[in-house]
C-alpha cells in the first residue's frame, strides 16, 4: 500500500528531504523530469529521437520540471519546444535555474524553420495562437502539461484556461494525434480534492474550475506518492495512465506523515499469495473452510456465484448453506467440489431462524462465513442473520440481504434489540455494501451523507469496529484504526448483476485462508478486492464490458493467479 498525500504533506516531505538528508531540491526536480522522460519514451515506442515535443509550462516548480524535461529529451535526440506562460524573470529558485539553462541552450540553435534533427527552444508566450501554429507547421508527437501541478488552488487565468481547453485534452481536434502527458497532476485539478465541475457541492463552486477547463492527458506522472485527486473519482478519471515515480525521497518521510489514506498495489496481492502459497504438505483442512450462507427459493443464482468464486479462491473447503427449496437448483449449477446443504425455510422460501441449530456444527468448523447473497428478507431470516453475524468468532462477510436486514447498523430508534456488535465489537466483521446499502446502514436516504466517501467509510469502520468494503467506482476499504485504502483495479463492466456475489465469495475464500494460516485480515481483504478487480480487468480485455459476466470474472481468477506466479 502506498500512502496518499495532500499537497501540503507533499511539500513538507520535499522540505524535509533537503533539510534532514541534504538532498538538493533541484536534484529532485531533475529526477522527476527523468521519470516523465521515461514514460514519454515508452509511449513513443522506446525512442524520442526525431520526435517533436511541445512542453507547456507555468512559472512554478511544475514548469521547472517541464524545462528540465525539455533538456533531457533534447539530449536524447528530440525536438523540444518550451512555451512558458509568463516570464522567466518572474520565476524563482530551481524552476528559474532550469528555464535559464534551456534559454542558454536555445541560443545555440538555428532558426525555427530550418530545424536539425534535434532542437531546443523556449518562448515566453504572449499569444496562445502561436501554439496553434506549431500544430499546423509540424506534427507534434507529444504535448506536455507542466502548468500547475499540486500548486493549483482552484482559480485559473483566462490564458491558462484557453491553453488547457485547446491543447491539453486528448479528445480535442487539435491534439487527437498527439500524446498528452501531465506532470504530477492534470492542470485544472486541485490535488486535495476528488471533485470536478458539477460534482462539487454548491458552496464550493467558486473554488473550482469547470469540467471543460481540466486537462485530459493520456498519461500522468506523479512523484513520490499519489495525491488525493490522482486516486479518487471523479478527478482520478482525468489521469489517463497513472505512473507513481520515486525520485529519491526517503520513504520513511512519507510513512511519517499523518495521512491515513492509502492506495493498494500489486505488492499487496503478492504478499497475501506468498503467505498462503501451496506448501508440499498442503491439504484441504490446512487451507481453510469457507461457509457460504446464501440463496432462497427465488434467488439460487446468487448462492451459486458466491460459492463458486469462493472455491476458485484457493480455499480448501467450501460449503453452501441455502434454503431447502433452493438446494436442488443450486446443487445442479454449482461446482461439484462445493458441498451443499438445505436447511429450514420460511413459507416464502427463505432461510428460517430455526436453521441456526441445523448449521451449528458447520459454524464451529468454518474458518470464514459469508452471509447474505440472495438470502431474501423477512423477520425469521433477520433473527437467523443476527445470530450468525454477532455470534461468530471467525471472519464474517456480510453482504446484500444480510446488510439490509441489519440496517441501520445500530439500535433501531425506540427499538427493543441492540444490533451493534458484542461488547468491544469484532474486527472479524467485513461489511460489503454498495452505496445504496451503505446509506441504509447509516439509516438515511440523504446521499450527501456519503458525498465524502473516504470520511464516511473511515467513521463507520471506527464507530462499529468493522472492516468496511464500500463498492462502486474505486472500491474503498476501511478498518477500525482509521486507515482507508483505495483500490485501483476494476472497471465499469463489473457494474452488472452477480459481481457483488462473486466479490463476496472471493473475500470469504481469502478470509478463510487468512484465519487458518494466521494472516492479517485487513491486509487479506485489501488483497482480495485488488485481485477481484484485476480479474474484472482481465475479463474486460477478453470479452469487453458489454459482454463480460460475473462468471467470466470468476474464471479470470486463473489468469490473475498465473500472472502473480510468473512474477515470483
Amino acid at each position: 500500500m502506498q500512502k496518499v498525500l495532500t499537497a501540503a504533506e507533499m511539500r513538507e516531505v520535499d522540505r524535509l528531504t533537503t533539510e534532514r538528508y541534504g538532498i538538493p531540491s533541484i536534484l529532485l526536480m531533475e529526477n522527476a523530469a527523468h521519470a516523465v522522460a521515461r514514460v514519454i519514451t515508452e509511449k513513443l515506442g522506446g525512442s524520442v529521437k526525431g520526435k517533436s515535443i511541445l512542453i507547456l509550462c507555468g512559472k512554478g516548480n511544475n514548469g521547472g520540471d517541464g524545462a528540465a524535461l525539455a533538456r533531457i529529451l533534447w539530449e536524447q535526440g528530440a525536438r523540444c519546444f518550451v512555451y512558458l506562460i509568463g516570464k522567466i524573470s518572474d520565476s524563482t529558485g530551481d524552476a528559474r535555474t532550469n528555464f535559464e539553462i534551456v534559454q542558454r541552450l536555445a541560443e545555440t540553435q538555428t532558426g525555427f524553420f530550418n530545424l536539425s534533427e534535434t532542437f531546443i527552444g523556449i518562448s515566453e508566450l504572449e499569444n496562445i495562437d502561436r501554439i496553434s501554429e506549431m500544430f499546423y507547421v509540424m506534427k507534434i508527437d507529444v504535448c506536455v502539461d507542466a502548468l500547475f501541478g499540486t500548486g493549483f488552488s482552484g482559480s485559473m487565468r483566462a490564458e491558462f484556461r484557453e491553453v488547457v481547453r485547446r491543447f491539453l485534452n486528448r479528445k480535442r481536434p487539435t491534439t487527437k494525434d498527439t500524446i498528452v502527458v501531465s506532470v504530477d497532476i492534470p492542470s485544472g485539478i486541485n490535488a486535495d480534492s476528488s471533485w470536478l465541475g458539477s460534482d462539487i457541492p454548491d458552496d464550493l463552486v467558486e473554488e473550482h474550475v469547470r469540467v471543460e477547463d481540466i486537462a485530459r492527458p493520456d498519461a500522468t506522472v506523479t512523484f513520490t506518492a499519489p495525491k488525493i485527486a490522482n486516486v479518487s473519482p471523479p478527478a482520478s478519471r482525468c489521469n489517463g495512465d497513472l505512473t507513481i515515480a520515486q525520485i529519491g525521497t526517503p520513504s520513511g518521510l512519507v510513512e511519517q506523515t499523518a495521512s491515513q489514506l492509502y492506495l493498494s498495489e500489486a505488492s499487496d496481492a503478492e504478499r497475501f499469495l506468498r503467505s498462503s502459497f501451496f506448501r508440499n504438505n498442503s491439504y484441504k483442512n490446512k487451507r481453510g473452510h469457507s461457509l457460504i450462507i446464501a440463496g432462497s427459493r427465488e434467488f439460487s443464482g446468487a448462492a451459486v456465484l458466491a460459492g463458486n468464486s469462493a472455491m476458485r479462491s484457493g480455499v480448501g473447503l467450501v460449503t453452501l448453506v441455502t434454503a431447502a427449496s433452493s438446494k436442488d437448483a443450486a446443487a445442479s449449477r454449482i461446482l461439484p467440489e462445493v458441498m451443499v446443504r438445505g436447511v429450514a425455510e420460511t413459507e416464502s422460501g427463505a432461510v428460517a431462524e430455526e436453521a441456526f441449530d441445523e448449521v451449528a456444527d458447520l459454524l464451529k468448523k468454518a474458518d470464514s462465513i459469508a452471509i447474505g447473497s440472495g438470502l431474501s428478507q423477512n423477520e425469521s431470516t433477520k433473527r437467523f442473520v443476527e445470530k450468525v453475524v454477532f455470534g461468530s468468532s471467525v471472519p464474517v462477510v456480510v453482504d446484500a440481504d444480510a446488510l439490509n436486514l441489519l440496517s441501520p447498523f445500530g439500535p433501531p430508534e425506540g427499538g427493543t434489540q441492540n444490533l451493534t456488535p458484542p461488547e468491544g465489537g469484532t474486527q472479524n466483521l467485513i461489511l460489503t455494501p454498495h452505496e445504496g446499502e451503505f446509506l441504509r446502514l447509516l439509516g438515511t436516504d440523504d446521499k450527501d451523507a456519503i458525498k465524502d466517501r473516504v470520511t464516511a467509510v473511515r467513521e463507520f469502520a471506527i464507530n462499529y469496529n468493522v472492516i468496511l468494503v464500500l463498492k462502486g467506482e474505486r472500491v474503498l476499504i476501511g478498518e477500525p484504526g482509521g486507515k482507508v485504502v483505495v483500490n485501483p483495479t476494476g472497471n465499469s463492466g463489473l457494474g452488472k448483476a452477480g459481481n457483488g456475489d462473486t466479490l463476496t465469495g472471493i473475500i470469504a475464500g481469502f478470509a478463510a485462508q487468512a484465519h487458518s494460516m494466521n494472516i492479517d485480515l485487513f491486509e487479506t481483504v485489501v488483497a482480495a478486492v485488488y485481485i477481484a478487480g484485476m480479474s474484472g480487468d482481465v475479463a474486460e480485455k477478453k470479452f469487453g464490458k458489454r459482454v463480460m459476466t460475473a462468471s467470466d470474472v470468476r474464471e479470470c481468477l486463473t489468469d490473475v493467479f498465473e500472472t502473480f506466479e510468473k512474477t515470483n
